[in-house]
């Protein structure tokens, strides 16, 4: 009983600002100290129907580029790992993939700026695609390189001597014993692309503007409406990707 209490409790407190931000969403004229607001408004909401709608763009845009990111550094990390423990002193390339993090992001995308300039993807998703890849990939590479490990290269000599190619090797031993660390990094990535605001809104010079971008804007605009709202839509991928996470993670192995 107790223990139920606890989980309810801490649901609720769980689910508290996403109330918060429901009510302020539908509740343009809410001020302090009212404690709910005196009217509702469904306007913003339906603005989300509108053709031109800047905040749907946000959305396509802010999908598109961590989908990418998280597919492009997963695939890259786990090539990067694998190459890295087949060299003789792994440790010094491992010390190599923290330089990214060694500096705060936002200087580490002034310190690029200058490269994605003359690269002409200033102020274009290629270019913020790019230093969000900077900072995705070796993420991916250290966390997919505790996989490589004297076992999985058993398992692979185990296959090819059981008559494997290595291609067969590589899909059907090494891929289904990856998949829980890949699936993992895909997570990871695509948060850090999806919550990104310093490096997009450094490198697109303002021009790209992602559902993180807009968000600070309204806030900077005193819009609280418009900012809830896209909070909500910032909310709503992680959260769900967070509830099919969940659900792989508790599946039970089938053992008829």
């Amino acid at each position: 009983m107790r223990s139920k209490l606890l989980t309810t409790l801490l649901g609720g407190l769980f689910a508290l600002p996403f109330g918060l931000l429901a009510l302020l969403a539908v509740a343009p004229g809410w001020r302090f100290p009212a404690v709910l607001p005196a009217e509702y408004s469904l306007g913003a909401l339906r603005s989300l129907l509108a053709a031109d709608n800047e905040l749907l763009a946000g959305l396509g845009r802010s999908l598109l580029l961590a989908s990418v990111v998280a597919a492009v550094a997963t695939a890259g990390g786990f090539g990067l790992a694998w190459a890295i423990a087949r060299t003789a002193r792994p440790g010094r390339w491992e010390a190599l993939s923290y330089l990214p993090y060694a500096l705060p992001p936002v200087l580490l995308a002034v310190l690029i700026q200058p490269f994605i300039i003359r690269l002409h993807l200033s102020g274009s998703v290629g270019g913020v695609l790019v230093g969000l890849l900077l900072i995705a990939l070796p993420f991916a590479t250290l966390l997919l390189r505790s996989f490589w490990s004297q076992q999985a290269t058993e398992y692979e000599q185990l296959a090819r001597t059981l008559g494997c190619t290595p291609r067969q090797a590589f899909q059907q031993v090494l891929l289904p014993l990856a998949w829980p660390l890949l699936r993992t990094a895909l997570f990871q990535t695509f948060l850090l692309s999806w919550f990104d605001f310093g490096f997009t809104n450094l490198l697109s010079v303002g021009k790209v503007r992602t559902l993180t971008v807009q968000v600070f804007t309204y806030v900077g605009e005193a819009n609280a409406q418009l900012a809830a709202v896209a909070s909500l839509l910032l909310l709503l991928p992680p959260a769900l990707l967070l509830w099919v996470n969940k659900k792989a993670l508790l599946r039970r192995p089938d053992l008829g």
